[in-house]
């Protein structure tokens, strides 16, 4: 199969690249080579045939997609947002990229999509009220978070809620720039399954680490972010208390969920969307002091505090992604993070180039 790679000189694409190629498939890798990932002037590196162009160029696609059998989304501007004023940006590239790219594919005839879609879409995760059940909380308090009361309550009786695994059933709820473009991403794939007889598979990632990821940029993740800090003899700063739940899947597995999602059958109407997940929770306490043992490094410090549109738990369900993909991840968290302790990194980059 020949399959077009979105974003492939990426820290996920191009780990999917190496997965697909190692499968058997022969990839084609398209990367704009955006400064939040890259660094201003990046120059193309990878071993696999790369062209360095924008997924909204109409008539780069044309040529790309000529002979391709599938095509691998991973393209996308990535992280909160930093401020409001991003909000062009991330609708440009995630949202109009990912329209004049469906479109680009119905022209072509290319009829099988896996999308890098995210676990941002559900907002807070799953939650159980002793009183009142499974029940949806709003947004945290203001009040609330200074006071250092940092779990959501119950809409009902104002009690602290107990946090579960989220399905993909769950109601979405995004409270990011970023979260809200990921959300249209999968909107749009669906309609273009529906209208053109495709087929889609957002894969919802969940904390993705490991090698090549991005490092001293506010689009890192958590993982990179506490580690940069570690490498410059400093502790690891830990908001809220530390007790924040997540599931940290390694990019590894996220390649292979990529790899079954390619040949899965598709869903009746033609679009899925599936956690990928390593299914073994733990907090972001929890991922600073195992970064701080394998490094030898200073302690975490907690030091309080939350972003605007943080949520605090996220935990997913790995259980249709295993039951649908044949996926379960293999990465178990202590070796993930032991690894990832000396794993290289982009360089720095900065916010802009």
């Amino acid at each position: 199969m020949r399959v077009l790679v979105t974003g492939g000189a990426g820290f996920i694409g191009s780990h999917v690249a190496d997965r697909l190629v190692a499968d058997g498939h022969d990839v084609v890798l398209l990367d704009a080579l955006l400064p939040q990932a890259h660094g201003p002037g990046a120059a193309p590196e990878s071993p696999h045939e790369l062209v360095v162009g924008d997924v909204r160029d109409t008539g780069l696609l044309a040529r790309l997609l000529s002979g391709v059998d599938a095509v691998s989304h991973q393209a996308a501007m990535v992280g909160h947002g930093v401020d409001p004023s991003d909000a062009p940006d991330y609708a440009a590239h995630n949202d109009l990229g990912t329209a004049v790219l469906l479109a680009a594919m119905h022209a072509a005839g290319v009829r099988r999509l896996v999308l890098a879609g995210s676990m941002v879409v559900y907002g807070e995760g799953r939650y159980d009220c002793p009183s009142h059940g499974v029940v949806r909380p709003g947004p945290r308090a203001a009040d609330d978070l200074a006071a250092g009361r940092y779990e959501p309550r119950c809409p009902e009786c104002g009690a602290d809620l107990v946090p579960g695994l989220v399905p993909e059933t769950a109601p979405v709820d995004p409270r990011s720039t970023y979260a809200a473009t990921k959300l249209a991403q999968e909107h749009l794939a669906s309609a273009w399954a529906r209208q053109t007889g495709g087929t889609v598979w957002s894969l919802r990632y969940h904390n993705v680490y490991g090698p090549r990821m991005p490092c001293d940029t506010p689009y890192a993740g958590v993982a990179s972010i506490f580690r940069s800090a570690l490498e410059r003899g400093e502790a690891p700063r830990v908001m809220e208390d530390g007790r924040q739940r997540r599931d940290f899947v390694h990019v590894t597995d996220v390649a292979e969920a990529n790899a079954a999602a390619l040949t899965a059958d598709p869903e009746p109407s033609g679009f899925g969307a599936a956690n990928v997940c390593s299914g073994e929770p733990h907090t972001i306490g929890d991922l600073a002091a195992e970064l701080a043992r394998a490094t030898g490094g200073p302690e975490p410090r907690v030091v309080g505090g939350a972003r605007p549109g943080d949520v605090r738990h996220v935990v997913a369900d790995p259980a249709y992604a295993t039951r649908r993909l044949g996926f379960t991840a293999r990465t178990r968290f202590a070796d993930g993070v032991a690894a990832f302790a000396t794993d290289p990194l982009r360089p720095a980059v900065g916010v802009r180039g």
